[in-house]
């Protein structure tokens, strides 16, 4: 059985994690499979965005699998690789060019929670939770630290990491950490939904945009300036660019070519 399932839906591409069992805790062969799937979707040129999400109800992903994790008898160096794996699937997820949803199925934990906010935007169910319970089990989410503190800043996030409480989706709205709350009926074909208008936008300039936002995110305010008015001369150069302005002028809708 593949732990990672996938699907398009027009434009698009719907990966779920897929160990329902095992809450779709993060294994290697997941990891590798996971990753791989990102760069096939980034490479189907019928493909806008994507929708990250998980099996089942219960769980997005209940983070690493401590019995994998911790409990190998690989080898210290080969387990403490192993784990990096963890942080590229970050990297990826940040640099990947296309916009990625995450869908919040159900609960996201510990690594799984560095997961869905390393996606570009965020939906929950009413039923979802988010937390970093490894204080609990004498650990830190030392990776899952570098990507919530940039998005919910110092304080909430430190009240998460030395807590160990799940908060619920309403809450997780209220602080930023997750973009909309949809029903629990329905959810997925909501959050593909709410991906496809997104995907409705030309390609190029996603990615374009997607790109420079990240880009100037942890620069300084003057040389983000300088960097971004570089941007959007280079965004005006794009066909796609010239073909959004004589729809508008013209009243209809724009015909992409991803130029």
């Amino acid at each position: 059985m593949s732990t990672v399932l996938y699907e398009q839906r027009a434009k698009v591409g719907v990966l779920t994690l897929n160990r329902p069992d095992a809450r779709n805790a993060l294994s290697p062969e997941l990891l590798i499979d996971l990753r791989k799937a990102l760069s096939d979707a980034e490479g189907d040129s019928n493909v806008v965005a994507l929708v990250l999400t998980g099996a089942g109800e219960k769980a997005f992903c209940a983070g690493a699998d401590l019995g994998k994790s911790f409990g190998s008898d690989a080898g210290f160096l080969a387990m403490h690789e192993g784990r990096g794996e963890i942080a590229e699937l970050f990297k990826q997820l940040n640099r990947l060019k296309k916009p990625v949803i995450g869908a919040a199925n159900g609960a996201a934990l510990a690594g799984g929670l560095g997961v869905i906010m390393s996606c570009d935007l965020i939906v929950a169910a009413e039923r979802a939770t988010f937390g970093l319970p490894e204080v609990k089990r004498g650990l830190m989410p030392y990776m899952v630290m570098a990507v919530l503190t940039r998005q919910i800043g110092r304080k909430r996030a430190l009240e998460m990491v030395l807590s160990g409480d799940p908060i619920s989706a309403e809450r997780a709205e209220a602080i930023g950490l997750i973009n909309k709350v949809l029903p629990n009926d329905g959810f997925l074909d909501a959050a593909v939904a709410y991906a496809a208008k997104i995907a409705s936008y030309s390609p190029a300039i996603l990615r374009l945009g997607k790109q420079s936002f990240y880009t100037q995110a942890d620069m300084a305010f003057d040389p983000a300036l300088a960097y971004l008015h570089d941007q959007i001369t280079l965004n005006t150069m794009c066909e796609d660019a010239m073909e959004g302005i004589q729809a508008f002028f013209q009243k209809r809708d724009p015909v992409w070519s991803g130029r």
